[in-house]
């Protein structure tokens, strides 16, 4: 059939149905208006397009106003379900625009994962209940390309020079400083002993495990190296794994030591390890959030997570 031949649903809009549930619930096209903040006229024209449409009678005139018809019952009936729905969908997407619904995938270093990632979504979800959350976490390059590539909406890394990162990545990405990483000695279960600080001299001929470096990304190694080597301590071996927490199975087991971040200063004690302050201290790490440049501002949810970071 010619679609031109017979009116479809496809005619009616929103606002007509409404229109025509008012009428009908009050029972009077003036209460109808009076409702709805309307002229008469205007409502009993849009109520008479309608049924011209569908070609049939919604309304029927009694000695106390108007009543539907079998026709209006049924549009009544079925109507109010297709209201609910669009007020419900209507509901929905403001609260995507008010940043309290809607998705966001976050790329992580794995260390904060441990502890600073989860006090941050503990924050948002008292805020922000029915955003989900997707957690990835790649090493820093990783979490930097899926930015790149839009499979993270933030990316959430840590560097040994913040100065030279926001510089060669600021024309990218807009960058959140999230505060400094402190570095701690790493030792096995057996070293209860060691003191506290623990010196920097008792690296001197230790072996030792980090993390490969990253030309991309630098971060500990970098930092750790440079440090031991501006005070003249040269550790016998330093044997390089592809991430921090393949690290830690290593330094448990007593086959090696290290320095490594702990952010907030409590994310190692999940470990079998013994952590120490040193002396003299090592310069922190900085941690930086990541995101496409102006996507916070078209992201509520995201802008929302990036001020209770900040806040926090």
């Amino acid at each position: 059939m010619d679609r031109t031949e017979s009116p479809s649903l496809s005619y009616m809009e929103l606002r007509q149905l409404r229109y025509f549930a008012a009428v009908a619930e009050a029972g009077s096209f003036t209460a109808a208006a009076a409702q709805l903040r309307l002229s008469q006229p205007s409502l009993s024209a849009a109520v008479a397009r309608l049924e011209t449409e569908f070609g049939v009678a919604l309304l029927t005139r009694t000695g106390r106003g108007v009543a539907p018809t079998a026709a209006g019952r049924h549009l009544l009936r079925t109507g109010m379900h297709v209201l609910g729905e669009a007020d419900d969908l209507a509901a929905a997407l403001r609260r995507f625009g008010e940043g309290v619904a809607g998705t966001l995938t976050i790329a992580a270093a794995p260390v904060l994962m441990w502890h600073r990632i989860p006090t941050l979504l503990r924050a948002f979800a008292g805020e922000t209940p029915d955003v989900e959350v997707r957690l990835l976490d790649p090493p820093p390059w990783q979490a930097i390309e899926l930015l790149r590539q839009r499979a993270a909406d933030l990316a959430a890394v840590m560097v040994a020079d913040p100065r030279r990162f926001a510089a060669r990545y600021r024309d990218e990405f807009d960058i959140v400083d999230w505060g400094d990483i402190p570095l701690v000695a790493a030792l096995p279960p057996e070293r209860a002993d060691a003191p506290d600080p623990l010196p920097l001299t008792e690296f001197d001929g230790a072996r030792m495990v980090m993390p490969r470096r990253v030309a991309s990304v630098p971060s500990l190694p970098e930092s750790v190296e440079s440090s031991l080597r501006r005070r003249g301590v040269a550790p016998a071996q330093i044997r390089e794994v592809d991430t921090i927490q393949t690290s830690v199975p290593l330094i448990e087991a007593g086959l090696a030591v290290s320095i490594l971040p702990d952010p907030d200063r409590v994310s190692l004690r999940r470990f079998e390890l013994v952590t120490r302050e040193l002396h003299p201290p090592l310069d922190p790490l900085r941690a930086f959030l990541l995101t496409r440049r102006g996507s916070a501002g078209s992201d509520a949810a995201l802008s929302r997570l990036l001020t209770v970071a900040v806040v926090g």
